[in-house]
């Protein structure tokens, strides 16, 4: 199993738009061989520095599936317009991959 997160800083009071883009967004993950879950996961506030933290959180069989998920054409129409929504957040995402130890 591998887990594939994005860590978002959304900047304060762009939380409830922050959120809407990923209620409304067109996700073909369903379709991708070896997906298996998908979540957004909100996280702390941090008002001394302005942001929520918030993590896209997606399981799949393997890192190999999760690989061929971003070189397909499903992941590029998915992130097309990703730069649009620049002004929400406080820097760029952070990606972190983990895959799971069996038998822990």
């Amino acid at each position: 199993m591998f887990i594939a997160m994005n860590r978002f800083k959304v900047l304060e009071a762009s939380e409830a738009a922050f959120e809407d883009v990923w209620k409304n967004r067109d996700s073909s993950l369903k379709e991708m061989p070896g997906f298996v879950e998908f979540r957004l996961l909100r996280g702390p506030s941090n008002a001394e520095e302005g942001y929520t933290l918030y993590a896209s959180h997606t399981i799949w069989r393997s890192h190999e599936d999760f690989v061929a998920w971003t070189k397909s054409e499903n992941f590029r129409n998915a992130h097309k317009n990703a730069g649009q929504n620049r002004g929400l957040y406080k820097g760029p995402p952070v990606f972190e991959g983990f895959t799971a130890v069996e038998g822990a």
